[in-house]
């Protein structure tokens, strides 16, 4: 074992002492079900989905459920890119202005300059890792709280997306490109492809690899990553370009479906995110976070919402709901820690 992993053992072990048990510990079959991080939130979903069945008979069908799937998944793939942030210990307010900037873009340079769609998607993924390599730089390297500095992002990429565009929709753009939003394969929506590689991607990274493992390091507790030989301020960055090609990839896909750029595209899709995400389990002060814990609390709330238009709720009590829900989501998670 190399000095850096017996480090972080050391804070894992510290982390137990403390209370926080890993899921498993207990040896009775419903007990590891029940120290599950994600199982109160799982049996509220559950049981929601089963309220929403008995209330409208459209809900439990096949068409909704990929209706469901394709509304949820460029949310997912966002959420992805958040939870990696959260876990680190920091925050990204400017997600959804990076996926307004990278799909106006896209659209840019089919429309205007003849690109074609692989090349359109690769230039819009790097204007979003561009923009979070910004967000990281400047957060570790000048030590300006996240929370600022995306905030600085966050205007700046709007504006820079409305100067692009001269603040009007970018039409006509090629089947091509629309087809990565409106398009299927193998009968399953394109989206939905994305979302799972992303996922799958995301899973692999977080679970299995030394600089996942630095990145729950990292969050846990800075110093003693830094101390353990962790490149502390790399890891920070690298995680802020995932984030913002995350958020390129759902702008992308986002513009794609609208067949159009659009100004307004992705406003408050961060709170939406950092909704998914803490509904999943992460926690607001880094350290601890799950990929299927993501995956769970972005369903939740596709299933809430979907549910709750299939009854006639209005947007704004839709709103109300949500709000309810992740301040308490937050309050129960951080309450059995």
């Amino acid at each position: 074992m190399t000095e850096v992993e017996n480090n972080m053992s050391k804070v894992s072990e510290a982390k137990v002492k403390r209370g926080i048990r890993p899921v498993g510990t207990n040896k009775t079959l419903l007990g590891r079900i029940s120290s599950f991080p994600q199982f109160g939130i799982l049996v509220v979903f559950v049981l929601m989905i089963a309220v929403m069945s008995i209330l409208s008979d459209s809900f439990f069908s096949y068409d909704n459920f990929i209706n469901v799937l394709r509304q949820s998944s460029t949310e997912m793939v966002v959420a992805m890119g958040m939870t990696f942030v959260l876990i680190l210990g920091g925050i990204d307010l400017s997600v959804g202005s990076i996926a307004c900037l990278s799909g106006t873009i896209a659209a840019g340079v089919v429309q205007r300059n003849g690109f074609n769609t692989f090349e359109s998607l690769v230039i819009g993924v790097l204007v979003g890792a561009l923009a979070g390599f910004i967000n990281g730089f400047i957060s570790s390297k000048f030590k300006i709280p996240p929370f600022i500095a995306s905030l600085a992002m966050m205007s700046m990429a709007r504006g820079a997306a409305l100067i692009y565009s001269g603040g009007v929709p970018i039409a006509g753009l090629t089947p091509g490109f629309i087809n990565l939003g409106r398009g299927h394969l193998v009968g399953i929506p394109v989206p939905v492809v994305v979302m799972v590689i992303v996922v799958a991607i995301c899973w692999v990274v977080l679970s299995t690899t030394k600089f996942g493992r630095y990145v729950y390091a990292i969050g846990g507790n800075e110093e003693v990553a830094r101390l353990s030989g962790i490149r502390v301020n790399l890891v920070k960055v690298l995680v802020y370009v995932i984030c913002g090609s995350a958020a390129a990839i759902t702008g992308i896909l986002y513009t794609a479906r609208l067949a159009s750029s659009q100004p307004t595209l992705g406003q408050g899709m961060e709170l939406d995110a950092i909704a998914s995400v803490v509904l999943g389990g992460t926690s607001l002060f880094g350290g601890r976070g799950y990929v299927f814990g993501t995956i769970v609390g972005g369903l939740f709330l596709a299933v809430l919402g979907n549910g709750l238009n299939m009854l006639g709720v209005t947007s704004f009590w839709q709103m109300v709901v949500r709000g309810a829900i992740l301040l308490i989501a937050v309050f129960l998670y951080e309450k059995g820690q």
